[in-house]
């Protein structure tokens, strides 16, 4: 079985994850039971599909769950433009999380290219 607690991919997420919950807590309170839960389930959702994933025993199974963590990354970034036009999310943030998800983005592709060799 793989320890997801080693794979970067997902230590990236983890790491995400927490700055989201960080951001989100000075987003409007309006906005707390719409896009709040909706940024931090994506995100959330990133880092669980990868441990999941990561004790499926089939590497098909697992490369479903990537796929998975990766639209729900898909999904954030979509999130995390929106809540930059609505002014929500500073200039600053915006950049720093949009390249965070970035590399994420760029690790789970590479995992998923590497279990696709076999």
């Amino acid at each position: 079985m793989r320890q997801f607690r080693n794979i970067l991919a997902w230590q990236k997420a983890d790491d995400l994850i927490i700055e989201i919950y960080k951001v989100t807590s000075d987003f409007p309170k309006d906005e707390l039971y719409s896009l709040v839960s909706q940024m931090r389930r994506s995100a959330t959702s990133v880092a669980a599909n990868i441990a999941e994933g990561s004790s499926r025993s089939t590497s098909k199974d697992y490369l479903h769950f990537l796929n998975i963590a990766k639209s729900s990354l898909t999904e954030l970034e979509y999130y995390l433009h929106l809540t930059n036009r609505l002014g929500y999310l500073d200039e600053i943030n915006y950049e720093r999380l949009d390249k965070q998800q970035d590399e994420t983005a760029r690790l789970i592709y590479g995992l998923i290219k590497h279990i696709e060799k076999g």
